[in-house]
């Protein structure tokens, strides 16, 4: 019985952040209550409640659904074991373009993340989980740039962590033109020639 109990738990959870992640992206982010991701979830206001402490709460497990499974192999760039860390970092940003293309659910939270999001007092807490985020990713593929230049597979023209915000910020860039107008460009074609232009023009002329 309890398994089936926790079984019902979870689906129940799921089915709250499935419709928030509608309601969200219909409403943008400010403008959804809790109650109206409740009625649209078909639970009461204090089940919601039960799963999320707050709206930040809840918007935060959204991303986690979709980021964390990508976030994952860009944090491995950052893993001393790496036999090649520049194309781990090369391999996990490509992965998540190909994901924002390929995956409608991942374009559709990555949206409300860049588009739908005001960050007022009510969601500090998600403006502090992007920050850490991108710190996160920063940090570990700047230690995988420096890993790479300790094995001599890469001679920086720029330090570890220019090189390593650089690449952040193209990427950052490439899917929010990209979310912008899909027609405009093919994400995943140009996003693998705009990444290996920039990895060569990081690396010093021999």
């Amino acid at each position: 019985m309890a398994r089936s109990t926790k079984a019902d738990a979870q689906r129940t959870r799921e089915r709250i952040l499935d419709m928030a992640e509608r309601e969200f992206h219909r409403h943008g982010v400010s403008r959804t209550s809790l109650e109206q991701v409740a009625r649209a979830a078909g639970v009461t206001r204090g089940a919601v409640y039960w799963h999320f402490r707050n709206k930040a709460d809840l918007f935060n497990a959204m991303m986690n659904r979709v980021t964390l499974p990508l976030e994952s192999e860009i944090l491995r760039s950052g893993e001393r074991a790496l036999d090649d860390p520049v194309a781990q970092i090369r391999g996990s940003f490509l992965a998540a373009l190909h994901a924002t293309v390929k995956d409608p659910q991942a374009r559709r939270v990555f949206e409300i993340a860049l588009f739908k999001v005001e960050h007022g007092n009510a969601l500090r807490g998600v403006r502090e989980r992007r920050l850490n985020g991108l710190r996160g990713r920063v940090d570990n593929v700047e230690r995988g740039f420096r890993s790479a230049a300790r094995r001599h597979a890469w001679a920086g023209a720029v330090s570890p962590r220019v090189a390593a915000l650089g690449m952040q910020s193209l990427i950052d860039g490439l899917i929010s033109n990209w979310m912008l107008d899909p027609t405009a460009f093919d994400l995943a074609r140009v996003g693998e020639q705009a990444i290996d232009a920039y990895l060569r023009g990081v690396q010093a002329k021999a």
